[in-house]
């Protein structure tokens, strides 16, 4: 496969790439490298990904609808794996423009490039925060997804509605994937573990929203991985059960697929911080906060569809994903 992978510089993107370059396949990955956290752990997953004769960076802006276009016509993809995205909830509450622009109209660029280049399989990241305020657990992508609770999640729900169109008007098989808590190492900055580890070694309080009765859905990098390159190898097919009277949210009588990738297991956050704890050496300092706007109490993916179409099914521990985020940490910042 000749692999467009757009976020490349980002935490998944790096991961993904550097696997599928492992697996014999051509990268080009695309990234803007914007300052939304340190550019230089940016630069430093790229030098990593350089180190491969099969790996082409091309610094454009999603946006950017002539850059995209050359790029797609010039290179001839087989298939593209969408990650670049303005994320974080909470940011999107300050800066929603930069939500429309990398999400909606850099989407749109990609759906446009995929389009006029017979690209065989679109694959970009949907995200859990689609569920909103959906509360019953485990969340299905069987249920429908139509109360987002921040403007990131809506640009997220966005894209899968946009693929829709295009598998349906185009013939494109496009498949989204919602993703639940990554975490592992090379994880941003931003993050509740990063921050977390942070801290905790500099002996420095860490805020615990909602007061600490958060529940995540935590999933590890290489469980992502994995599912992302089965999912890939899988292209979308229409469902030849689909009913209209009936309506299905995550399939389609046209190329179109949603799939859960997570872990299935929920950890309450206290439990999540007791072993960051345990693995650092060291009490953390709690700074108690309410719950923010635009975050849900709790996440647990249903991944039925995921095992049942690909085979696999997420199931790293938080004690073993937390280990390795920490080795990293404590090597990568001399810590």
């Amino acid at each position: 496969m000749k692999i467009l992978v757009t976020g490349a510089a980002g935490f998944i993107g790096f991961h993904l790439s550097r696997r599928l370059l492992a697996d014999g396949h051509t990268v080009v990955g695309l990234d803007i490298l914007n300052d939304y956290y340190d550019v230089n752990v940016k630069l430093a997953r790229l030098d990593i990904l350089k180190q491969s004769p099969a790996f082409t960076f091309v610094k454009i802006d999603l946006a950017d609808d002539k850059a995209m276009a050359d790029l797609f016509a010039a290179e001839k993809f087989t298939h593209v794996v969408n990650l670049a995205a303005q994320a974080g909830v909470r940011y999107s509450i300050e800066n929603p423009k930069a939500y429309i622009d990398s999400n909606v109209v850099g989407f749109l660029n990609v759906l446009e490039g995929c389009r006029h280049n017979k690209v065989e399989h679109l694959v970009y990241a949907s995200s859990s925060s689609v569920y909103g305020l959906n509360t019953e657990m485990p969340l299905s992508p069987h249920k429908g997804v139509d109360h987002p609770m921040s403007l990131y999640a809506a640009t997220k729900k966005s894209n899968e509605m946009m693929a829709h169109s295009y598998s349906n008007l185009y013939d494109l098989p496009t498949t989204g994937l919602r993703f639940f808590t990554v975490y592992g190492p090379w994880g941003r900055p931003d993050m509740a573990l990063f921050l977390f580890t942070k801290n905790i070694i500099e002996e420095k309080p860490i805020n615990v929203f909602n007061y600490g009765r958060m529940r995540r859905d935590f999933t590890y990098i290489d469980d992502i991985v994995e599912g992302v390159v089965r999912v890939v190898a899988n292209t979308a097919k229409p469902n030849p059960d689909w009913d209209g009277n009936n309506p299905d949210p995550c399939s389609s009588s046209v190329p179109y697929r949603v799939y859960n990738i997570g872990n299935n297991k929920v950890v309450e956050l206290s439990e999540y911080i007791e072993t960051i704890e345990k693995v650092v050496g060291k009490k953390a300092i709690y700074n108690y906060m309410p719950m923010q706007p635009g975050d849900v109490p709790a996440t647990e993916a249903n991944v039925d569809d995921l095992v049942r179409d690909v085979g696999f099914k997420p199931d790293t521990t938080i004690e073993y994903g937390i280990t390795k985020f920490i080795e990293w940490y404590r090597d990568y910042y001399k810590a």
